[in-house]
């Protein structure tokens, strides 16, 4: 049985508004036997290419692939707009660089949905929390929102990355902070009955090689500098290890050991788990402590690399959520892949791709190519292993210690492999679960929820 275990769902509001409020939660309740909820502040209409995005999210063009489970407005993929689902308490903003946006007509026609999810959600028993983005304002979905170049995160040589899946502001901008914070203190006003708040991405997200570059913003390097940290050796490194990897990679040097050469790049990463650290410690401050924060970040080892240390993210948050969204780590290994091949002519692709899968512990069958890490298609297994996923949890949850670590699992995928990914994500801890999201699980996956998670 769940027992007092986190059987969680996250449900944007776009279900609530075309299935509606009540037939959801009588799903997730009868089905799945789920016992919390995340949505967002946003409420959702259909659009066209010109003018909306793509739902699912395409994932820098990869996730193209990917279908909806449960049809929004009848079709499997969508282009959608959205407003927030309330009006913002503008004085709470005054002054910021980034503004909420502005309710319209689809927030007075349809926003108070949002509230109606919430209100009956908790009259079933269900804890309730709102998912924001922590560094895109204005913070409601991962594809509405953009940073100007004051606040990009930027590469050694003061240029921003290429190719980036994340819009992810410098964590270490005060302008990003106030925003956040201020969004933060204006839905606990427009929503007083939520448990808490999960915030999404407050690390330097690692989908691509130059990710573990960043950040040489000037509002990271001031954080450096105040830290006490060699600004200059680590530009320089930094710079060095890019170079090398992106050029001077030789078959023979697939070790990577040269890396070892470059301290400052070891700098780098300390310097992004300061300033993740410092983010969480200032959003917790700013809130009153009947909310909970549960930060949500990559898995080991890419948390490493994103700068999210869980032993450190443990002190300033009630819980922690471990991302086990399985079809985009064959994404990145591909990211990854083809960056290094297009720098590095003479690559053996298989031995690269080898190494990838080695060096991510991801598991699954041994590529034979570079070719073979991709995306994979709806009714497709995801290319990972059981003992992987659970060793990822696990790893995170030494870290965290006493703070309870979330496996956050993905509908994405045909029932037999979500509901093994499912289980192993189950079995790996003692806290529950949250799945990522309603909108790919069939009737046939909510009741493989229920069936796992009432053992």
């Amino acid at each position: 049985m769940a027992g007092s275990r986190v059987v969680g769902m996250t449900v944007l509001p776009e279900w609530a508004q075309v299935e509606g409020v009540e037939a959801v939660l009588d799903n997730l309740q009868r089905r799945a036997g789920v016992n919390a909820i995340a949505t967002s502040p946003y409420v959702m209409a259909p659009a066209d290419a010109a003018t909306g995005s793509r739902e699912p999210p395409a994932d820098a063009g990869a996730g193209k692939v990917r279908l909806l489970d449960r049809p929004l407005w009848g079709k499997r993929e969508i282009f959608c707009r959205t407003a927030p689902s309330y009006a913002p308490q503008q004085d709470l903003y005054r002054g910021l660089r980034y503004q909420p946006a502005a309710p319209d007509d689809l927030t007075r026609s349809d926003g108070a949905v949002v509230g109606r999810f919430i209100a009956a959600a908790k009259a079933r028993g269900m804890q309730v929390y709102l998912q924001v983005q922590a560094a895109i304002p204005p913070g409601y979905r991962v594809q509405f929102g953009s940073i100007i170049a004051d606040d990009q995160p930027l590469l050694p040589d003061g240029t921003q990355a290429q190719g980036r899946v994340d819009k992810n502001g410098s964590l270490a901008s005060p302008h990003v902070r106030a925003y956040l914070k201020a969004l933060l203190a204006d839905l606990a006003r427009a929503y007083p009955q939520i448990d808490g708040f999960r915030i999404d991405w407050p690390e330097y997200p690692p989908y691509t090689i130059d990710s573990a570059f960043l950040d040489f913003s000037a509002h990271a390097m001031r954080f450096a500098r105040q830290a006490g940290y060699d600004v200059e050796r680590m530009r320089t490194d930094a710079q060095a290890a890019r170079d090398y990897l992106l050029g001077g990679l030789g078959e023979a040097d697939l070790d990577l050991s040269r890396l070892q050469n470059y301290p400052g790049l070891s700098d780098l990463a300390a310097l992004k788990a300061d300033i993740v650290e410092d983010f969480l410690k200032d959003v917790r401050a700013s809130l009153p402590k009947s909310l909970a924060l549960v930060p949500q970040a990559f898995p080991p080892p890419w948390n490493r690399v994103s700068g999210f240390d869980y032993a450190r993210a443990a002190r300033h948050s009630d819980g922690i959520g471990s991302k086990l969204y399985t079809m985009h780590w064959p994404m990145m290994l591909r990211f990854y892949a083809n960056q290094l091949a297009a720098a590095n002519p003479g690559l053996d692709g298989e031995k690269l791709a080898r190494l990838l899968v080695a060096l991510c512990d991801t598991g699954g069958q041994a590529p034979s190519g570079i070719e073979d890490l991709r995306y994979p298609e709806p009714d497709e297994a995801h290319p990972v292993g059981r003992e992987q996923l659970i060793r990822k949890v696990h790893e995170a949850q030494a870290a965290a210690g006493d703070c309870p670590v979330f496996a956050f699992a993905h509908g994405y995928g045909p029932l037999a492999d979500m509901a093994a990914r499912l289980e192993a994500a189950w079995d790996a801890g003692n806290h529950g679960i949250w799945i990522n999201r309603y909108g790919y699980m069939s009737d046939e996956k909510l009741d493989a929820v229920g069936a796992i998670t009432r053992r």
